[in-house]
């Protein structure tokens, strides 16, 4: 839900989402591949400094969770 949020303010690198979430850029990789898989966020590649850099956004606007 964090990485969701975050990414409703605009597109970002995997550094940035790792910074915002206090955690590693391995652990924000693997929960935006999750979160890209399930069909929520759209992700393109960029050159970087050291190669390529994953940019994400969301592909939604809105979650409803019906319990």
């Amino acid at each position: 839900m964090k990485i969701l949020k975050l990414l409703l303010q605009g597109e970002k690198d995997v550094t940035r989402v790792a910074r915002h979430l206090g955690g590693t850029e391995a652990n924000a990789s693997a929960q935006i591949k999750i979160l890209q898989e399930a069909g929520l966020l759209a992700c393109r590649y960029e050159p970087g400094q050291h190669g390529l850099r994953k940019i994400s956004r969301t592909k939604i606007k809105r979650i409803t969770i019906d319990l």
